[in-house]
């Protein structure tokens, strides 16, 4: 009997997350593998969708549709990554078409069209070959294809000679040069170029003594020959050479720093690589809690790690929380390594991403550093995985599938046996507590490198600043320090956690706010950009010249963010060069990248922004760091408050005194005695870890207790509360007594782009019958829709307001 294939389509809804039975056609038998996407028919419909099996029977008793299409030579999805999508699937109750989306480029997930590029230098001697690439090396993918042809095509591709690309429509073009290659039947004689024109007679004497094959880009023809780009077109007008377009490997590697060579450790980082490199070379998958402060040189350490895995044949995966770290790490890699760095991130272009990734499919690139989806990098041989700055919240995806990071890396550690490395200078409490238990191996580095002393931290008492009026954000003592570290020449970094304008805009005559119409959330006030902005749902409008209300013209603006203080820091430091870092700043391509470069070459005095350079930065020219509000998150209603809040600070705080001079820190403050920012003040982790342990204890929160958010959302406020209700009681009869219901309660912003949501947090301990009913909620949840109502379930959320 044939085989037949299990297919999962590309329809995300509960009723059809499962393999469906294709007949596999003769024509396509060779051709049909797991991680391969075939188009199918479904339904009146024809749908993509992925194998993910192979059987020699049936579930389903009838006749069974035949597959249609394979659309690629080779699997996109090896075993490892798909068995991989189906745990993702399960332990995120999300659909698997979904995770495996997930795991591949778009430009690879939507439409697109597809081209052959012959790679060799020898073309197809004869035959279908030959035809197909006798006027250029790139050709668009045949409509049609004989059973014979694409046997022949998969095993061009197996043999690299043959490459295959996708051209996403209206999102991405295949990257383009002008090349040339030799005029066929052009005689090349000594009088075919004038005999003053120098530059030509030596490119004409070059092509008869060394002539070349195939296709050549204008610019290596030129270095070819020794001659200008500009005589190479002289030659293409002569007829001598034939001008041709080629496909080139979009690199976001532009930066090629001069490669370094490992350096010397201190003591305690080389007992810290010597257990790594161990962990390494037995391939055992132990997980590792490095807890080293700022600046003690955990990058070395990783570094020397990943060279340890290299030199072992195996491959590397280090992954970064923000775009805006990677930068400097790829900088630091990429010195390492050079071109066996692969770089995956959201700030990419989709043909970017897609030539990364072919790269590490191939195995191309054997080191991967990246943010949060490059977990799913499709590594073979993985022999050290790495998570910089464990902490950040950045690692866990807030949409559908909502996976963590960490925990993707651990699952593959597992396949692959090898170590995991977590490090930061502020673990998060759940890593901490598994290296107290013993499930993680804590490794400390406690001193920075060469002896560098922790910057001294000062706290100022902002409520004390109310008589000075100096200037209402910055204190008498953050001036003075700003005004000192500029007559030195040295370099200043500033912190606030809040970006725009201001935080709202108000009439003073009758109290109106301007205010979200899709939210209910207050606009911010981004001035210049001249505008009022919703940061959830991106309405804009104009900012009014008039209150709609009164018609009072008073209009204020209340609060602050970065833009704000930016322009009050001009008027007080009017020769200050300062560059701003928010997401506004730098929402064009590259715009991370453009400022730090520029800040790191000394073009600027002072570095103004959001969280994203409390971490990761590392320039020897800062030694002042300023925290213009240190009170911003310990507001927020979320039991991380208070670590975020430390994190951020002792984070912050290590960007100053990194180089030979020393540095200092300034937090200014309105809760001065709060214990998150004193012990940030002392960079007290070991007194901060023992302090929220006990009132995570108390409260009954992780790591104490597992949590599980649910969050139902509809148009209604009344059917979203109603719905929240039901499901409550459903859940509650399968919880032990344990366990803890909060809710359903609205959240603190009920209303977001029209639709109001609910949310029910569930804190247990173990409980074997919910995972079941979460499950059975969400294949029930299909018949919600009808009144549009979302259920969407998150474990061990990051985020809980």
């Amino acid at each position: 009997m044939a085989q037949t294939a299990q297919v999962i389509v590309d329809v995300a809804t509960r009723q059809t997350d499962q393999p469906y039975d294709y007949a596999i056609p003769e024509t396509l038998a060779d051709q049909v593998e797991p991680g391969v996407r075939v188009i199918v028919p479904f339904g009146r419909r024809k749908l993509q969708g992925f194998v993910v099996g192979l059987s020699d029977t049936a579930a389903f008793d009838g006749k069974l549709k035949a597959i249609e299409q394979v659309l690629d030579l080779t699997p996109v999805l090896d075993p490892e990554l798909l068995a991989l999508s189906k745990w993702v699937a399960t332990t995120t109750f999300s659909f698997w078409i979904a995770t495996m989306q997930t795991m591949l480029p778009a430009a690879m997930r939507a439409k697109y069209d597809r081209t052959l590029t012959w790679t060799a230098d020898e073309k197809p001697a004869d035959g279908w070959g030959q035809a197909l690439f006798r006027h250029a090396r790139t050709v668009p993918y045949p409509d049609t294809l004989t059973a014979a042809q694409t046997r022949q095509l998969r095993a061009w591709v197996k043999a690299d000679q043959l490459t295959v690309d996708y051209i996403v429509h209206n999102r991405a073009k295949a990257k383009t040069q002008k090349a040339v290659k030799l005029a066929p039947g052009k005689a090349l004689t000594s009088a075919a170029a004038p005999k003053n024109a120098k530059a030509q007679q030596k490119l004409l004497t070059g092509l008869q003594t060394k002539p070349f094959t195939g296709v050549l880009t204008q610019p290596v023809a030129a270095a070819r020959y020794g001659v200008s780009v500009a005589t190479v077109r002289l030659a293409e007008k002569a007829g001598w050479l034939q001008s041709t377009t080629v496909n080139i490997r979009r690199n976001p590697l532009a930066i090629r720093p001069e490669r370094d060579q490992p350096k010397r450790l201190t003591a305690d980082q080389q007992q810290a690589a010597d257990q790594f490199v161990a962990a390494v070379a037995a391939k055992t998958p132990q997980t590792f809690l490095l807890e080293g402060v700022t600046g003690s040189g955990k990058t070395e350490v990783y570094l020397q790690t990943i060279q340890a895995a290299l030199d072992d044949g195996r491959t590397a995966l280090m992954l970064v929380p923000e775009i805006a770290l990677t930068p400097q790490m790829v900088h630091r890699v990429l010195a390492r390594f050079g071109d066996a760095v692969a770089v995956l991130h959201s700030g990419l272009s989709d043909g970017e991403k897609f030539d990364e990734w072919r790269r590490i499919q191939r195995g191309e690139a054997r080191i991967v550093v990246g943010a949060r989806s490059a977990v799913f990098a499709p590594l073979a041989n993985i022999g050290v995985i790495i998570i910089d700055e464990e902490h950040e919240t950045s690692y866990k995806q807030d949409e559908a599938p909502r996976y963590h990071a960490r925990n993707v890396a651990l699952h593959r550690a597992k396949t692959f046996h090898c170590p995991v490395i977590l490090g930061s200078a502020t673990p998060s409490l759940e890593s901490r507590a598994r290296a107290e238990k013993g499930v993680y191996t804590l490794v400390r580095l406690p001193e920075r490198i060469n002896d560098r002393p922790l910057p001294p931290v000062h706290i100022i008492d902002m409520r004390k600043n109310s008589g000075a009026r100096v200037q209402p954000d910055f204190s008498p003592e953050l001036v003075a320090a700003l005004e000192n570290t500029l007559a030195k020449h040295e370099q200043s970094v500033l912190l606030l956690n809040r970006r725009g304008y201001s935080a709202q805009a108000m009439c003073r005559n009758c109290g109106w706010i301007a205010r979200c119409p899709n939210c209910d959330i207050s606009l911010t006030v981004h001035r210049a950009a001249r505008k009022l902005v919703c940061h959830y749902c991106g309405h804009e409008e104009p900012i009014p010249t008039r209150c709609p209300v009164c018609n009072s013209d008073k209009i204020r603006f209340f609060g602050t963010g970065t833009e704000k203080v930016e322009d009050t820091l001009q008027k007080i430091l009017p020769t200050a060069r300062i560059l701003r870092m928010d997401a506004d700043s730098t929402r064009k391509k590259g715009g991370h990248a453009r400022i730090l470069n520029a800040f790191g070459k000394g073009q600027a005095d002072i570095l103004l922004g959001t969280q994203m350079i409390a971490k990761g930065l590392d320039f020897p020219t800062v030694t002042l760091v300023g925290v213009i509000n240190a009170d911003t998150a310990l507001g927020m209603p979320d039991f991380r408050a208070s670590e975020r809040t430390f994190q951020l600070l002792t984070q912050v705080a290590g960007r100053a005194g990194r180089g030979s001079k020393p540095g200092s820190v300034i937090i200014q403050t309105y809760n001065p005695d709060h214990y998150a920012i004193q012990l940030a003040a002392r960079q007290d982790y070991e007194g901060f870890f023992r302090r929220e342990m006990r009132l995570r204890h108390q409260g009954k929160y992780p790591p104490y207790y597992y949590t599980v958010l649910l969050t139902i959302s509809a148009p209604s406020e009344t059917v979203t509360a109603q719905e929240s209700y039901r499901i409550a009681g459903d859940l509650k009869p399968l919880l032990s007594q344990t366990a803890i219901v909060l809710g359903p309660t609205p959240r603190s912003i009920t209303r977001i782009n029209n639709r109001y949501y609910y949310q029910i947090l569930v804190k247990f301990k173990k409980e074997p019958a919910l995972g079941r009913g979460l499950h059975n909620l969400l294949t029930n949840s299909q018949a919600l829709l009808k009144n549009k109502v979302q259920v969407a379930i998150d474990f061990e959320p990051q985020q809980i307001m």
